[in-house]
């Protein structure tokens, strides 16, 4: 999408946020967008009307409204609802990402203990010797794909084994997801994601059946045993939580070990820092968050109430979508926000989110990068992009900015 083409466009669509186009110049637009036009026509076709919010203050105060809702059934009545665009949507949309107080608190409670402090802190020595064992394999070569190699298997790896999947199944939780955050709406690419779809569903009851008959110790007998007691998880709930568990659990720190890599990689000045600063990994981690949001765009709100933005009247039934890449580059909030700087101060960026709906899995995803990263740098201390930066592609995805390779040698 050319500046020429963007200053014509009075409504973008979800095809053209969902383009690969749209994200190699998404941030010049966005900064086009928070000057002149904090709030930006929608149309997302079967969803209906929307507006994108590109400015961080806008999107701080919208992602607490409690005007906002995520679960459609609180606002639309039961005339009003719209079909469903896919067989087994029913089945896998009732999460806790879907839904608000008081069923978001139920539900965000069935797992959390799975993701305290102390939980997540003993994954230390298991991450770490998934982050080895996956360089043993690549080191002799001299080369590797990071995201099919790396980033990809690391954390799938902890995810699998933190809900008692068997490894073997992994690779098909990468198609899976594909279909899950594909938000396409055209007739063939429905098709395609229904069928597999329909492929995780029946994956979904033959585990649930075997962890019925044989439960362990992992998050997906525990809950489980949770949709036994009846008032706490529905048998829909139950397959949608694993669902997203499985989705949120590897996708978005894919991302964020590849986008950190990447940004790294262009950025030698950055890169010599880190190498010479070690203690400045952390640091480097939340720029990286900010800098290429693994999360560009969040799930949709729905819009239970009328109200009034930049003069706007946002309308009931009008659909959300908020920015978080285009927030984290506000210059508003972040001094010179188009500079990756691993030294940082105040960087109050939203990758995870922010209010009820913050991520749930921030401090595993922290911790992943934490090891993936260090140990990256400290065994492949020559590691540079194999072929120019301008080669490298980004997925055409509605949510996520991803890298669909990144060939690293060393």
């Amino acid at each position: 999408m050319s500046s020429k083409e963007k200053k014509s466009v009075t409504i973008l669509t979800e095809s053209q946020l969902s383009s690969r186009a749209f994200k190699d110049e998404a941030y010049e637009f966005y900064k086009e967008l928070r000057k002149s036009q904090a709030l930006y026509p929608l149309s997302l076709g079967a969803l209906g009307k929307g507006w994108l919010i590109s400015r961080y203050d806008d999107a701080i105060h919208l992602l607490k409204n409690e005007k906002l809702k995520k679960n459609y059934e609180n606002v639309f009545t039961a005339k009003e609802k719209r079909p469903a665009l896919l067989k087994n949507e029913e089945t896998l949309t009732k999460h806790m990402l879907n839904s608000d107080p008081p069923d978001h608190n139920r539900l965000r409670t069935l797992v959390q203990k799975a993701f305290t402090h102390r939980m997540i802190l003993q994954l230390e020595d298991k991450i770490q010797h998934i982050a080895d064992s996956l360089l043993d394999k690549v080191q002799p070569n001299k080369f590797m794909n990071l995201v099919d190699d790396y980033a990809f298997p690391l954390p799938i790896i902890v995810i699998s084994e933190m809900l008692g999947i068997p490894l073997e199944d992994r690779q098909k939780f990468r198609v899976w997801s594909q279909a899950i955050i594909d938000f396409s709406d055209a007739p063939e690419r429905l098709q395609e994601n229904d069928h597999l779809l329909g492929e995780f569903v029946e994956y979904l009851e033959s585990l649930v059946r075997k962890k019925r008959r044989e439960p362990a110790g992992d998050l997906i007998s525990a809950l489980i045993q949770a949709e036994s007691e009846g008032t706490q998880l529905s048998t829909e709930e139950l397959y949608s939580m694993i669902m997203l568990l499985i989705v949120a659990g590897h996708e978005t720190t894919v991302n964020l070990i590849t986008n950190m890599t990447y940004a790294l990689m262009c950025h030698h000045d950055q890169l010599e820092k880190l190498r010479q600063q070690p203690d400045l990994m952390n640091s480097a981690i939340e720029e990286a968050l900010r800098f290429h949001s693994p999360v560009e765009l969040t799930t949709i709100r729905w819009t239970a109430e009328p109200f009034i933005l930049h003069g706007q009247e946002i309308k009931r039934k009008d659909v959300i979508i908020i920015s978080l890449a285009s927030a984290n580059r506000d210059e508003k909030i972040f001094p010179n926000a188009d500079i990756f700087d691993i030294e940082r101060k105040n960087n109050r960026h939203i990758a995870f989110g922010h209010g009820n709906h913050f991520c749930l899995g921030a401090q595993l995803a922290r911790l992943e990068a934490k090891i993936a990263m260090s140990t990256l740098l400290r065994r492949c201390p020559n590691i540079q992009l194999k072929g120019e930066k301008e080669q490298m592609k980004w997925k055409g995805n509605f949510l996520m900015r991803a890298l669909e390779e990144l060939p690293l040698s060393f």
